[in-house]
């Protein structure tokens, strides 16, 4: 199950260079993973678990500017017992600006500890 959100590029995502900095893409890269996130986990589900970033990785494609409209659209790939994998496409119109894959660490919301991956999370995204 894909999702997508889209951002209006502001002036304090733009760097030195003036186009937009290398940390707002990660910032939109984890934003739309929440987002995913919470719309397609139930309440019970969101007081259970909990996710943590342990590893990104991004490619840079293409630059965009001050005030142009890109979409991040994210998806959940292949699952372990704790972790999973998730990745996001940053466009422009129909120009891909940032390609990622990121690993997301589960775990349960009382105790910060990891946890096992239920059956009714992987059906939710669509893990395999």
């Amino acid at each position: 199950m894909k999702f997508s959100h889209s951002y209006c590029v502001q002036p304090f995502d733009i760097d030195e260079h003036e186009h937009v900095n290398n940390v707002a893409y990660l910032r939109w890269i984890q934003d739309v993973a929440v987002a995913h996130w919470q719309s397609a986990a139930s309440v019970e589900l969101q007081s259970r678990f909990t996710w943590f970033v342990v590893r990104h990785e991004i490619d840079y494609i293409r630059r965009a500017f001050l005030n142009q409209t890109i979409t991040a659209e994210t998806w959940v790939g292949e699952a372990t017992r704790v972790k999973c994998e998730r990745f996001t496409k940053i466009s422009r119109d129909s120009e891909v600006l940032v390609e990622s894959r990121s690993v997301w660490c589960l775990l349960d919301a009382g105790t910060g500890r990891p946890t096992r991956m239920t059956d009714e999370l992987r059906e939710l995204f669509a893990m395999s």
